[in-house]
């Protein structure tokens, strides 16, 4: 059966896979294609969407757009870099101005096939820092932005009705728009005409017999964690290929969750999965390796080559040389370590590190989930008969403990707290009886499909959790250097902080179990492990007005695919609760609530 099809030029966004996602979703079939492809490879494409992109368009560097792409007699949508890319393209204006990171509210300016039955004003995503300021010829403004401090920004959605151009500035395809799967499909289907006929569960059926032909006769050796997205491959590989040609390997690497281990060799045994399944504790192994290191990369680098140096001898020991690697790996882990051609990475996963990608060129590596998000991975692990308590449990990331216990040489980083940015921290938070801090240390962030490695800021003070969500957006468009921002649960603030030097050891990473082990159990006696996607516990190296040398900080996030997130708000009692067990961790002596959207802040602090 043939289908309808949309194209999607991927000019390296971060979620230009997403699109093509959301489109399928829509039982729209989409394709991803490269700026750099024939304008042939076109031919039979309903419409086209132009991805966002970590290039600046008004700086020029949308020169990749082939101009003959927009003389196509099909309609075109942009989004973000796209539409930018567009209104040049027509003769308009784009400046590097008027930044947005996160929630705004779109207002209609003018009626459109795009938004038909849409509300006048609702919930947009943002992740911008250029701006169309002057619209082409033909072209009118359909859609404004309003930002959390009121101001407008306009062209924040334009058309041209009779050329069938569109341009948004915000992402549609992200799940905290809220109604960005309604234009996709007036696009996809009112616009483009596509009948949509394309099937997830044709999906299921396509990737078993794809695993067949890929794998043959040989056996495969996947590396197993216990989450979710390793779990479900490994009941799609059994299917497969039959459990008796399914090797799985558990790896304790010291960065676990309390008690991990046990846990996930009794579950992976009640599926019926665990014919082969082999185990080894490489503690001592992954701690020597991370002796010392500080740098998040270089300690993401040092776990993934690890992880696969534990595999090849593991492969040696069991007589399994040149066996094919399996890996849970997703399309999140795929983009952030910049893994297309133009995307810009954003923080190296362990399973794409150098090593991996060796072994991947060498065609050594099967990855059946690379192209599905983590709602994808459910569902589809829900068709293959796995319950809820495994598909639903929280994501803990490849390295584990070893991104959630920050590091630090013990110095200030050398953009701390200068004048201004001290002052302008002060013009945004003092308006609303709020104080604020920079902490001396830097988190990793994305800032317009590019990294951040930036500073966060501590607030205290009475307010709202919408106020706060309010305070820290027109913190992260006027205060340069800023990718996060936390609030004090002591509620006494502080006058200064200052880093400790610290890396990864046993006596931290047994620290973060306990204080881990805390904050999960207080999520399930209050009924929130469903309401919170995830809820990483972050050690931070710091030390408040001399007191103490940790500081704990809870990340509790609401996100389907991890592309984007919002923060979770956390009931009083629940903090409560959790506080007292916290401060009384040895050397804690401070306690925060992470308050970072994605974009800015990424939902790991490295």
């Amino acid at each position: 059966m043939s289908h309808d099809r949309i194209a999607v030029v991927d000019f390296g966004g971060q979620y230009a896979h997403l699109i093509a996602t959301k489109l399928r979703r829509l039982r729209v079939l989409a394709e991803i294609l490269q700026p750099e492809a024939a304008r042939s490879a076109y031919q039979g494409f309903r419409g086209i969407v132009l991805s966002g992109s970590p290039s600046l368009a008004s700086r020029g560097q949308d020169a990749e757009l082939d101009p003959d792409l927009l003389q196509l007699d099909v309609p075109v949508l942009g989004l973000c870099f796209g539409h930018q890319a567009i209104a040049r393209h027509y003769g308009g204006r784009v400046e590097h101005e008027q930044r947005e990171y996160g929630p705004a509210k779109l207002r209609s300016a003018a009626a459109s096939p795009l938004f038909a039955g849409l509300p006048a004003e609702h919930t947009v995503w943002m992740s911008h820092g250029d701006t169309v300021t002057a619209l082409p010829e033909g072209f009118v403004e359909i859609g404004a932005s309003v930002d959390p401090d009121g101001r407008v920004h306009h062209n924040a959605a334009i058309a041209d009705e009779r050329r069938r151009r569109y341009g948004l500035q915000f992402h549609p395809e992200v799940d905290d728009t809220e109604h960005g799967l309604a234009m996709l499909e007036r696009f996809a289907v009112g616009i483009c005409g596509c009948t949509p006929s394309w099937t997830m569960d044709r999906y299921l059926d396509e990737q078993i017999a794809a695993l067949r032909a890929r794998v043959g006769t040989e056996p495969v050796l996947l590396l197993v964690s216990g989450g979710v997205d390793s779990t479900v491959c490994a009941k799609l590989l059994a299917e497969a290929i039959g459990p008796e040609r399914l090797h799985l390997l558990h790896v304790d690497n010291g960065l676990m969750r309390q008690d991990e281990s046990r846990r996930v060799l009794a579950e992976l045994g009640e599926l019926g999965i665990d014919r082969h399944l082999h185990f080894v504790d490489a503690t001592d192994r992954f701690l020597s390796a991370l002796a010392g290191v500080v740098e998040p990369e270089s300690k993401r680098r040092i776990i993934g080559d690890t992880f696969v140096q534990v595999f090849e001898e593991q492969a040696a020991r069991l007589g399994l040389q040149g066996m094919l690697l399996g890996q849970g790996t997703i399309y999140p882990d795929t983009i952030e370590t910049g893994g297309t051609r133009r995307a810009d990475v954003i923080k190296t996963h362990h399973n794409r590190v150098p090593a991996v990608e060796r072994m991947i060129a060498a065609g050594r590596v099967v990855e059946p989930l690379r192209e599905l998000y983590k709602l994808e991975v459910r569902e589809l692990g829900a068709r293959l008969g796995l319950g809820e308590g495994l598909l639903w449990r929280h994501p803990f990331p490849g390295p584990g403990l070893g991104v959630r216990v920050l590091c630090s040489d013990g110095r200030a980083p050398v953009s701390h707290q200068p004048a201004d940015l001290t002052l302008a921290l002060d013009a945004a938070t003092r308006p609303f009886g709020l104080h604020g801090l920079v902490l001396p240390l830097r988190s990793v962030g994305v800032k317009a499909d590019v990294r951040s490695y930036e500073l966060p800021v501590m607030l205290w003070g009475e307010s709202s959790h919408a106020q706060l969500l309010h305070v820290a957006a027109q913190i992260y468009a006027r205060v340069p250097g800023i990718n996060r921002c936390t609030l004090d649960l002591t509620g006494t603030g502080a006058r200064r902080a200052e880093p400790v030097a610290a890396t990864i050891t046993r006596e931290r990473l047994d620290l973060a179990r306990r204080a881990d082990a805390v904050v999960m159990a207080a999520l399930e006696r209050h009924g929130l492990l469903r309401h919170v996607w995830q809820c990483p516990t972050v050690l931070l190296p710091l030390r408040l007005d001399g007191r103490g040398c940790e500081v704990v900080v809870l990340r509790p996030v609401l996100s389907e695919r991890a592309m984007t997130a919002r923060p979770a708000e956390l009931p009083l009692a629940f903090t409560e609760q959790i506080r007292a067990p916290l401060l009384g961790l040895p050397g804690v002596c401070g306690l925060l609530l992470d308050l970072s959207t994605k974009p800015p802040g990424t939902i790991e602090w490295e």
